[in-house]
């Protein structure tokens, strides 16, 4: 069979991380739904049992000496937790919380009018704290480590820096990407904690906890339905537990099953392993087109009809931690994984000559 004389797959347009029922980005409406879902203490929280048991520790510490909790840094994917964590440690000390983000803070001023603002013990939620700009950044350590900083006021050799003393706060950083952040920085935070994906059965508990919340009676292998496509995510269980009862709401008697849950996500096109659109059809190019790779990136992104970016940021990360894709020197190649969940058989085993398989050890 000619791998070259197969179409392109198919497909509806240009994707963005907000078009996807299994993306982990979540927009303003779906914040105030996830509002709703968020455990309130750590003994409500589910899943990150290493995390949730060091930062127990830390919170108990510091209420007990009567003083503001350390620093904490929060590593991992979106979708994991560190919002709501960042709301538990306000929660838990019985302080208020103050939310904002690192792309919001384009100058050294903007962060000295929300450090100036603080009160005493008040939680200062920092997200995506790697996108800040470098000024501010460097306003923050002072602010971290001696609860103080200097304003500029004046401009040229006339230029006068008034020291501004801060009360004791408590900064909870989030990060995606850990790696960005300077040593300085990560230096100055008493607590890091990097949040882990979810186990299937872990997610079962945050689904029955989101079921019963919104009022939807499920079964427990339709929750274990749901878990097993959701990424490992919270954040995406949530998401299609609220599909999924819309589905059992119209087309069934609201109860939802394995057969229910199954059959809605399949209307969502949200298969078995997690997989949709766009995902199936960067595996199908790479597997019909191309017999399995090595592709470039750029040559893969046009045969799908995406943007490089796309394919790169949106569909890859979750193909490659799901061993159905590699990244390697000469391009993108496909594992025996992504050819056996297709359904495919690999070029070489039916010519019956050496192939891409060999590389994986096949």
């Amino acid at each position: 069979m000619n791998w070259d004389d197969e179409p392109a797959p198919e497909t509806d347009g240009p994707y963005t991380a907000g078009d996807r029922l299994v993306g982990s980005l979540a927009d303003g409406e779906e914040q105030a739904v996830e509002a709703a879902l968020r455990p309130k203490d750590l003994d409500e929280f589910v899943g990150q049992e290493r995390v949730r048991e060091q930062l127990d520790l830390v919170l108990r510490a510091a209420r007990q000496r009567g003083a503001t909790a350390d620093h904490v840094l929060l590593s991992g994917a979106p979708g994991l937790g560190k919002t709501t964590l960042s709301m538990i440690i306000a929660a838990e000390m019985g302080a208020p919380i103050r939310i904002t983000s690192g792309p919001a803070i384009q100058h050294a001023g903007d962060l000295a009018a929300i450090l100036s603002s603080l009160t005493e013990g008040e939680v200062l939620f920092l997200d995506e704290i790697h996108r800040m700009s470098r000024p501010a950044e460097e306003m923050l350590y002072m602010a971290m480590e001696d609860f103080r900083v200097d304003v500029i006021v004046g401009k040229g050799p006339g230029a006068t820096a008034i020291p501004l003393e801060l009360p004791p706060f408590t900064l909870v950083g989030a990060t995606t990407r850990a790696g960005l952040l300077p040593p300085p920085l990560r230096d100055r935070f008493g607590f890091t904690g990097h949040m882990e994906f979810y186990a299937p059965a872990e997610l079962q508990r945050v689904i029955h906890r989101s079921a019963r919340l919104l009022d939807v009676e499920i079964e427990g292998d339709g929750a274990a339905e749901i878990a097993g496509r959701s990424r490992g995510t919270p954040r995406i269980a949530n998401r299609l537990l609220r599909r999924v009862r819309d589905y059992a709401q119209v087309k069934a008697d609201g109860v939802v099953t394995r057969e229910i849950a199954a059959q809605a996500l399949s209307v969502y096109e949200v298969d078995a392993r997690g997989l949709d659109r766009l995902d199936r059809a960067v595996l199908t190019a790479l597997l019909k087109l191309f017999g399995g790779g090595p592709v470039g990136l750029s040559t893969l992104a046009v045969a799908v009809g995406e943007e490089r970016e796309t394919v790169e940021e949106i569909a890859e990360p979750f193909l490659v931690r799901e061993g159905l894709l590699a990244r390697t020197p000469r391009g993108r190649v496909a594992t025996p994984a992504a050819w056996a969940h297709l359904g495919m058989v690999p070029p070489q085993q039916t010519a019956g000559g050496p192939g891409q398989q060999g590389l994986f050890g096949g």
